[in-house]
């Protein structure tokens, strides 16, 4: 069958190609239905990288943040319409040890491999993860988000010791709120503070022990834990505000992006016997959990749907550009799209 395929083919360029789908024995077609931005693919879109990586990546469909439904699953494990998150990570080889998120050798949709914004997808069955149609569509749009933050939780559960009196989480926009609800609902008896610089945003912390502007944090505050939300090149200044803050052997989880090196106090992290471990991206397992949250935890999900942002029925290229363009004006929340072409 032949496929549609919108494809970023120059910063604020999107073009459509076609290919064709050949169904076999084993994938399952999907068509995509609600797509969320993310700044990554901002990023892109806005020509942000540099000239060799979008040479290197370009032509490419984006968007890896998706929800879809089944259109043809050839084994009958999953039926048409069925609701399914997309994941975008591919692994090509196994490995006992090394995480799928992390392989060299695996693939990631909207980051030099085909993203979402495509009329049909084929995809193998492990690569799809249903999910009841009782939850959100806009906010399982952005599912593969909620998991990065499950990511990096099940990262720290295995790595940082067991006293979990105060977590400290600095950054107030997507990732801080989604790892803060998260770990609000995880840990229901730790105290959790929100560091932050924007008021408005953090008013959307209100079920945390406490939220503060970066520069009131009082001198005598320390916590067993924290996660750095930041990113960017305020992400300097929020690790080592956590280092100055934590208690000894405290764990620190760095998740924020950032394009530049940062200089951080290595001499207090030897001092307090710190650890530092980073997270990216998320694997199957993470999907599997996000999931179980979001049909399980009502509230917590409920607390979810304040992300969703502006909300765009998308049946053109022009309604694609609309989309990407008022996403920049978002200060928190995430672009919805529904793709109905």
């Amino acid at each position: 069958m032949i496929n549609a395929v919108y494809q970023l083919t120059a910063p604020r360029m999107i073009e459509v190609t076609y290919n064709e789908l050949e169904l076999d024995n084993e994938n399952v077609l999907i068509r995509p239905s609600h797509l969320a931005i993310c700044k990554a693919d901002q990023r892109y879109y806005q020509g942000a990288r540099s000239k060799a990586v979008l040479k290197k990546k370009l032509p490419m469909a984006l968007i890896h943040e998706c929800m879809a439904e089944v259109v043809y699953d050839p084994t009958g494990k999953m039926s048409p319409g069925d609701r399914v998150i997309a994941i975008p990570n591919t692994p090509t080889e196994d490995d006992d040890i090394i995480a799928e998120n992390y392989r060299f050798s695996s693939k990631f949709r909207s980051s030099g491999f085909d993203g979402f914004l495509q009329d049909y997808v084929l995809m193998p069955h492990d690569r799809l993860v249903p999910i009841s149609k009782d939850v959100n569509p806009d906010v399982a749009a952005f599912s593969e988000l909620i998991s990065v933050s499950m990511h990096i939780i099940s990262r720290f559960d295995r790595i940082a010791h067991e006293r979990r009196n105060k977590i400290g989480v600095w950054g107030d926009g997507n990732l801080g709120l989604i790892t803060a609800v998260l770990l609000s609902n995880i840990y229901p008896d730790t105290e959790l503070y929100i560091f932050g610089r924007n008021a408005d945003k953090l008013a959307y912390f209100s079920f945390a022990k406490e939220t503060m502007h970066v520069d009131d944090m009082p001198d005598d505050l320390l916590l067993d834990h924290c996660f750095e939300c930041v990113g960017g090149p305020g992400a300097e200044n929020a690790i080592n505000q956590m280092i100055d803050h934590i208690n000894p052997e405290g764990t620190i989880a760095l998740t924020g992006v950032t394009e530049n090196n940062v200089a951080i106090n290595t001499r207090m992290v030897l001092e307090r016997g710190l650890r530092l471990f980073g997270s990216s991206r998320s694997g199957r397992d993470d999907f599997e959990k996000t999931v179980e949250f979001l049909e399980n935890n009502k509230e917590g999900a409920l607390l979810l749907e304040n992300l969703v942002g502006d909300v765009f029925n998308v049946r053109s290229i022009t309604d694609i550009h609309k989309a990407f363009d008022a996403d920049l004006t978002h200060r928190i929340g995430k672009t919805i799209l529904h793709w109905n072409k």
